[in-house]
């Protein structure tokens, strides 16, 4: 059997973290599928949040709520729209805008939605009771530190150029 694949190697940070995301998204699409809603995706539960606390939003709104970037919260909408979970429509306000809402699809399924994410926290609470530290509280951690200094530049007060190599 190969290891390497199982456990990515721990200096590889991005792939670590790939790979985490997919282990507990991958097993939470598993819990959908098995209760019969094998359209809807992890991804989807933060803007279903967003949406029914705060009502119709923008793309731009809707990123800003869930903390992803725009490019993601528009690829995340028009995903649950190719499923019926959401609808864009022209912002009355501002016709150059468009309104994400949920559908009555995406309402029917709350019950079910909400039954999941219960059971989804009451699982990270037992997880983070295996680790040193809970995920959630390390994984704010690193935003706020990489938010005071950005990776790139921690990149680049570390990088040595090969010698005789191309200077920049």
């Amino acid at each position: 059997m190969n290891t390497a694949r199982n456990h990515p190697d721990p200096v590889a940070v991005g792939t670590l973290l790939r790979h985490v995301l997919e282990l507990l998204d991958g097993d939470v699409a598993k819990v959908y599928e098995e209760q019969g809603l094998a359209e809807y995706r992890p991804r989807f539960s933060p803007v279903v949040r967003a949406l029914l606390a705060e009502g119709p939003l923008s793309v731009r709104d809707l990123a800003a709520a869930v903390g992803v970037t725009h490019s993601a919260a528009s690829q995340t909408a028009a995903q649950m729209a190719r499923v019926g979970l959401v609808t864009h429509t022209p912002d009355p306000l501002d016709a150059r805008r468009r309104l994400v809402a949920l559908t009555p699809k995406a309402r029917a399924l709350l019950p079910q939605i909400e039954a999941e994410w219960e059971a989804t926290v009451a699982a990270m609470a037992g997880l983070d009771a295996e680790l040193s530290m809970p995920l959630g509280e390390l994984l704010r951690e690193v935003a706020e530190a990489v938010g005071r200094r950005p990776f790139r530049e921690r990149v680049a007060a570390a990088y040595r150029p090969p010698r005789g190599g191309p200077k920049p």
